[in-house]
């Protein structure tokens, strides 16, 4: 019998501009899953997605925040510099990297401007608001362009998801890199409950064992946070008094 104890993932932002990050990369990951849409059930799912992350992009600077983190970062890959033994050709082409992104996120058009002004994209999202206002009749715009030839279908998704790939591409890269500052710790949690301090993190990422059929409840911002396990059973389900699970700060 094999002894590897399967573990989930858990991530919580400590602040708004990290909640929109990470929202955002949910939406992109969604639409880059299924880019062939040959029926009406995935193209939906396509275009609510791409509802979700117009609406998503309206709420903040979005673009602004990624150009100040990019220079963050390589502010931040210049103090190795003085380490003694690091690789800098490493550091150099990291620097590079963070440079070219930052330029073409900045030279860009606006984010997100060629899904706001396509037809068919604004077609239906006036429609997903209305239950089942999606159908045959209610948009007929759709229902021929599912109809058209595969080919042609893909064309039109890969356009419009290659005017969203300079944000894909920063925040990707930015996000790796907040994900990759914080190691893992293992520590204990009494009672099904956890608090401590994090200075100057933007995320919190916990590890946690499926055998117990846990979830973690965090509140936090800024400097402080707070974990309560619970269990998926509400009713049934038991937290152990001490609950081994990994925690980075980034």
């Amino acid at each position: 019998m094999s002894d590897v104890v399967t573990t989930v993932l858990f991530e919580h932002p400590l602040n708004e501009k990290m909640r929109t990050w990470l929202r955002i990369e949910f939406l992109l990951q969604q639409l880059h899953a299924n880019p062939q849409l040959g029926t009406i059930a995935p193209a939906l799912t396509f275009f609510r997605t791409a509802s979700d992350l117009l609406d998503v992009l309206e709420r903040g600077e979005v673009r602004t925040e990624l150009l100040k983190e990019l220079e963050r970062q390589q502010q931040k890959l210049l103090q190795w510099a003085d380490v003694p033994g690091v690789d800098m050709a490493r550091i150099h082409a990291l620097r590079v990297e963070l440079k070219n992104t930052a330029a073409v996120l900045m030279s860009a058009p606006r984010i997100g401007q060629a899904l706001r002004e396509d037809r068919l994209i604004n077609l239906v999202k006036q429609r997903l608001s209305i239950p089942g206002g999606c159908c045959s009749f209610d948009l007929p715009t759709l229902h021929i362009w599912l109809h058209l030839p595969q080919a042609q279908r893909d064309k039109d998704v890969q356009y419009w998801l290659e005017t969203l790939e300079p944000l894909n591409r920063a925040l990707t890269r930015v996000l790796d890199l907040i994900r990759q500052s914080g190691p893992f710790s293992n520590l204990t949690s009494l009672n099904g409950f956890f608090q401590d301090n994090a200075e100057g993190a933007d995320l919190l990422r916990l590890r946690l064992s499926l055998e117990h059929q846990l979830y973690p409840q965090i509140s936090g911002h800024k400097t402080r946070y707070a974990i309560r396990f619970l269990p998926l059973d509400s009713e049934k389900g038991q937290v152990p008094a001490r609950l081994n699970f990994e925690l980075a700060c980034c």
